[in-house]
């Protein structure tokens, strides 16, 4: 009992103490109010705490933002309730309180757009409560600029590298006169371009003995921008010079980071192959099996490398060996933006009436020919849903008068589905053809050149004044259909050749 009374004595003498006193007083006060919320629910109105694509530049490669909001909401009445201008079809998906909006395909280039939504419920709303957003909610973003290099062939840039953006319809010449460029690259940004390039001469002709190079753009980068930095300096630097080696074709990783160039000893023409590039490094060897054409793969983790009469994979490590091999095909033309298929051509050798085949090969080894012709295959490019494939072939033609075949190239769609080949544009005085197709997949872009024309191939400042750029406006789904619309080429208003769109 003497225990008891003690044990109320000591806590008696302890709220007599002011400080105590308010202590109690105030969890008493919380206690009250956290019951008050459990038992009669948050009244506070929902909204949107985040959008991850708010005054940001988006390209092809992004393909879903993100809706973050404060309370769980009624899914329906978000869909019902979300606008985009222009439109952008896409699929809703949900993790909790995140909301996904994965578009249907790549963002159209050259746009702005604005995301509203209003009138969006909670989802454990009750009568009497506030049931929808507080206030209508408004962001805004901005895709990329329609921009694109080519290699000039007037009297003016023979041999620059020029950048035109159609978006904000500004043409710059980015590098300078005394370098004669020979081929491009460029950075997954747009930001900057690598590129091959020799002194031009006082004769004006070009020593073939490139060296590498980067130059900055420009582009702007920024939703808010008005115009692009086109009144900024373009910074050039030297990347690799021709000091015992001669440079050859070259190639960029997809993420920007790693450079393969083709070398060979000046004095010594058996020390040939492939060297990697790395910033911040010295220039090194691989050291792997020589071979031919070379791409990088999706990942930029490997090559893929012609070898004989198969395609070798092989990692960026000096002298590793080859992690895979896929015999029999002879060409490499591109892989898919995830690395799940590549298209590769292999030539079919039949005495009496011998072809050339276009495969589908995925990376689960599955490999479908998709094509087969007399002519050539040039060149063939995914587009960005990997469901159609842009072909750069040969038609051949049975000549009559000259006794002979001849072969007229032609720019094609190959559905990959139906296997069904769609032309889009036939070419029968061309010698070269170099085709790109725009991130968008709305858009594809080739040069012309006359038979008489020089190729570029020998002399990048060689290429006449009859070198012109063409535009195909395309639409992605209308291949799908039975009677596929005739679309006429668009001349550009340049002279050049090699044109490349900006990612």
């Amino acid at each position: 009992m003497s225990s008891s009374n003690s044990s109320l004595n000591w806590i008696y003498q302890k709220i007599r103490e002011p400080l105590d006193r308010l202590a109690l007083v105030l969890i008493g006060i919380f206690t009250v109010v956290m019951i008050a919320l459990l038992v009669g629910g948050n009244h506070s109105a929902p909204r949107i705490r985040n959008f991850s694509w708010q005054n940001q530049q988006v390209g092809s490669d992004d393909r879903a933002f993100i809706l973050t909001f404060s309370r769980p909401m009624n899914h329906s009445s978000v869909a019902e309730n979300l606008r985009i201008d222009p439109s952008l079809p896409g699929k809703i998906s949900w993790a909790g309180r995140r909301m996904a909006y994965t578009l249907n395909q790549p963002i159209p280039y050259g746009q702005n757009f604005e995301l509203q939504l209003q009138g969006a419920r909670d989802l454990f709303a009750k009568p009497g409560e506030i049931k929808s957003l507080s206030e209508p909610f408004i962001g805004s973003f901005c895709s990329r600029d329609r921009a694109f290099v080519y290699l000039g062939a007037s009297p003016e840039d023979r041999g620059q590298l020029v950048l035109y953006n159609l978006t904000r319809t500004r043409a710059r010449i980015l590098t300078p006169k005394d370098l004669v460029v020979m081929d491009y690259k460029i950075y997954p940004q747009g930001d900057r371009i690598l590129f091959s390039a020799v002194p031009r001469s006082d004769s004006g002709k070009a020593r073939l003995n490139p060296s590498l190079y980067q130059v900055s753009t420009g582009i702007s980068q920024d939703c808010s921008a008005q115009t692009d930095s086109s009144t900024t300096g373009l910074k050039l630097e030297q990347i690799l010079p021709t000091d015992r080696y001669q440079n050859l074709s070259f190639d960029l990783s997809p993420d920007g980071k790693t450079i393969l160039v083709n070398r060979i000893n000046l004095q010594n023409p058996s020390d040939s192959g492939l060297w990697i590039v790395r910033e911040g490094r010295k220039p090194q060897p691989l050291g792997n099996q020589p071979g031919g054409n070379f791409l990088f793969t999706p990942d930029s983790k490997t090559v893929a490398i012609l070898q004989g009469q198969g395609v070798a994979i092989l990692p960026l490590e000096p002298n590793s060996e080859p992690l895979d091999f896929i015999p029999k095909f002879e060409m490499l033309f591109d892989f898919t933006r995830d690395g799940t298929a590549a298209v590769m051509g292999t030539f079919n050798r039949d005495i009496e009436n011998p072809t050339r085949s276009l495969f589908l090969v995925t990376n689960q080894g599955v490999e479908t020919e998709i094509l087969r012709t007399r002519g050539s295959i040039l060149d063939a490019q995914f587009d960005p849903t990997n469901q159609i494939i842009y072909c750069s072939i040969t038609k051949l033609i049975d000549d009559e008068e000259e006794q002979q075949y001849r072969e007229e190239p032609l720019i094609a769609a190959l559905d990959i589905k139906t296997k069904k080949l769609t032309p889009l544009v036939l070419l029968p005085n061309q010698r070269n053809l170099q085709m790109s197709l725009s991130p968008d997949g709305l858009g594809l872009l080739f040069d012309q050149e006359s038979q008489n024309s020089r190729s570029p191939n020998t002399s990048a400042d060689q290429p006449g004044n009859n070198s012109r750029l063409w535009l195909i406006p395309l639409d992605i789904n209308a291949f799908a259909r039975e009677n596929v619309p005739q679309v006429e080429p668009q001349r550009l208003p340049f002279v050049g050749i090699k044109p490349q769109w900006l990612p």
